[in-house]
């Protein structure tokens, strides 16, 4: 460590630093000077500061203090000491305009909030439009090559861009954020000499920073994971204002190692936000008028906040039966059952959803929460990946078909009328035509209500209609219904029209493999929709 950050590190410790500082000092003043060759005027001035010490160091700060002061959280500065290359002006975006693109999953949807929240604040712009942006930055998915491609080409059209900009303009910057500037680094800066930033995940505090050194014309780049990064001080902004629902990140990174898996590598080490954190935010969300939260991460349900030390018992680890994990079991800590029944209570007209799972960390009381709860959905997302257990030891998930199986009849024997979804890969190492059938003969058994296939990965898109209205059900459904009047089961000599974030009753009256089609039934509430049902 560089004895300027030790100085930097000891100022904040407030108390404790001003004790190190006179103890330095008055060791400098009695070095290589005896008592005896100092003059009489010396010796007392001498005594007298040595008996001021002392009072002081009695009166002063004890061991226990600093213990108290070290636990206390600490408050987070809005913009952190600029690094002695840069001023803090030239940290601040100056009004410069960002355009944000993202790709792949849900985190990278709230990674995008959270990068725009640390920018917003060091005083940069939102721009939709891609023509008139100064920065912009792309937060990437690197779980498929396809998905790495989808970046390459969109660079090459972003290059034209860059060298059509003015020259009376402000030079034109392009970042790439998330996974895939974590696992490609040097091959992006190499292969394209535009790219001015690389982000990783657990980088974005670091943004404007970034920037600014790009301003200088060199490239800048931090791919570090971190132990500890969750950015829980950090509240997201809202991409759509009229969003009736959003995500909230509960924790980051996965220990997993599912040998098929890129994710330990690109997002690093599990860790949880506190609780607290995170049920202030859903507050907020709440106050907002949002109708519906999902708890994000990438093994949501493997949830554990070890901040509070007064839970941080010698409590193992329950799994669901018959399931084990890859790494050593950890002990202490809130658990995800704990979040759950937390973040039900602060909103009982809110819906909870949370995703992704791994089949291992169901155990009974998560099970029991989702059946009690009105308005936590009654719908599980279990990843099989496949339905033989050869390929599931090969993949590293730590269990077998027939205790996935024995799983899926406990959920639906614990919650009645539980909707199930599940993700599966087709063609893993070494997969023969046999392992094939099982996974085929496993989703006939398990009768699944929706399923993710590698192979039917792409999504068509579709226009909006300006005669239905669509909406989710508690399973996770596509909704489809007429935009007509209706009664309030509040009041029903009122006639209302459904709008963004109200519940409704939909009949339903035809079906396809991924959409429900109806007519509505009336405008309610979550308590009293559970009377029909």
């Amino acid at each position: 460590m560089h004895p300027l950050q030790c100085v930097l590190q000891a100022q904040r410790w407030g108390p404790l630093a001003s004790v190190s500082w006179l103890l330095l000092r008055t060791c400098r003043a009695h070095s290589g000077v005896p008592s005896t060759a100092c003059p009489s005027s010396e010796r007392q001035q001498e005594d007298g500061v040595r008996k001021d010490f002392s009072s002081r160091l009695a009166n002063g700060p004890t061991f226990q203090h600093f213990l108290r002061s070290a636990s206390a959280p600490q408050e987070q500065p809005d913009m952190e000491d600029p690094p002695p290359y840069l001023t803090v002006d030239e940290l601040l975006g100056r009004q410069r305009k960002v355009y944000l693109e993202t790709y792949g999953c849900q985190m990278n949807v709230n990674d995008t909030e959270i990068a725009w929240s640390i920018l917003q604040k060091s005083g940069y712009l939102r721009t939709r439009n891609l023509q008139e942006a100064d920065v912009i930055l792309l937060v990437t998915c690197s779980i498929r090559e396809k998905a790495e491609q989808t970046i390459w080409n969109r660079l090459h059209q972003l290059k034209a861009l860059k060298t059509k900009r003015l020259r009376s303009r402000v030079p034109l910057r392009i970042g790439i954020l998330g996974c895939m500037a974590e696992r490609l680094k040097e091959e992006i800066l190499n292969r394209e000499k535009m790219v001015d930033i690389l982000a990783g995940p657990d980088a974005y505090r670091d943004l404007p920073r970034l920037l600014a050194v790009a301003e200088s014309g060199q490239q800048a780049a931090n791919v570090l994971l971190s132990l500890d990064e969750t950015y829980a001080d950090v509240m997201p902004v809202q991409t759509s204002p009229s969003a009736t629902s959003a995500f909230v990140s509960i924790m980051r990174g996965c220990d997993n190692m599912c040998s098929y898996c890129i994710v330990p590598f690109t997002r690093g080490r599990e860790r949880s936000r506190p609780v607290a954190s995170i049920l202030e935010e859903v507050r907020k969300l709440s106050e907002q008028g949002l109708k519906e939260v999902t708890l994000l991460g990438q093994n949501v349900n493997s949830f554990r906040d070890s901040s509070e030390v007064q839970f941080n018992n010698a409590v193992s680890t329950n799994l669901s039966r018959g399931f084990s994990t890859n790494y050593k079991p950890k002990q202490g800590g809130l658990r995800f059952a704990h979040l759950l029944d937390e973040v039900s209570r602060i909103d009982p007209e809110m819906r909870i959803r949370f995703t992704s799972p791994h089949p291992k960390d169901f155990p009974d009381e998560v099970l029991q929460l989702i059946q009690e709860r009105d308005n936590i959905c009654k719908q599980i997302h279990l990843p099989a990946q496949s339905g033989s257990s050869r390929v599931l030891e090969a993949m590293r998930r730590g269990y077998s078909r027939e205790a996935y199986v024995e799983l899926i009849h406990h959920i639906r024997e614990s919650i009645p009328g539980v909707s199930l979804s599940s993700d599966f890969i087709a063609g893993f190492c070494g997969e023969t035509e046999e392992d094939h059938l099982q996974t085929v003969s496993l989703l006939r058994e398990v009768q699944y209500n929706m399923g993710f296939l590698f192979a039917y990965s792409m999504r068509q898109h579709s226009k909006r209609s300006a005669t239905d209205l669509c909406g989710r059900n508690d399973g996770n459904l596509k909704v489809i219904f007429p935009d007509v009047e209706m009664e309030d089961v509040n009041n029903s000599k009122v006639k209302v029209r459904a709008q963004p974030g109200d519940y409704v009753l939909v009949k339903i009256t035809s079906t396809s493999s991924q959409t429900l089609k109806g007519r509505v039934l009336c405008r309610t509430t979550l308590k009293d929709s559970s009377a029909y049902c």
